[in-house]
């Protein structure tokens, strides 16, 4: 199983990707750096950053699926 630090890097490098080459997509997931750290007393655990993972992945695979060009 996947440490936090392991599933934390996933997370950067997949935001960077969806940042760098999706941009049109970016500006829908409602990644904010002001945002993190805003609740007094936030309940982030391993489960919580790998359920995040799993739905950024699966918003890529949904928006890659949904724009495939027609060749």
């Amino acid at each position: 199983m996947k440490d936090l630090h392991s599933i934390l890097k996933e997370i950067t490098e997949l935001t960077t990707t969806i940042e760098t080459q999706y941009p049109e997509l970016y500006q829908f997931l409602g990644e904010d750096p002001l945002t993190i750290g805003a609740d007094e007393h936030p309940e982030i655990d391993k489960k919580v950053m790998k359920d995040y993972l799993g739905s950024l992945q699966q918003v890529l695979k949904h928006y890659l699926e949904s724009h495939k060009s027609v060749t």
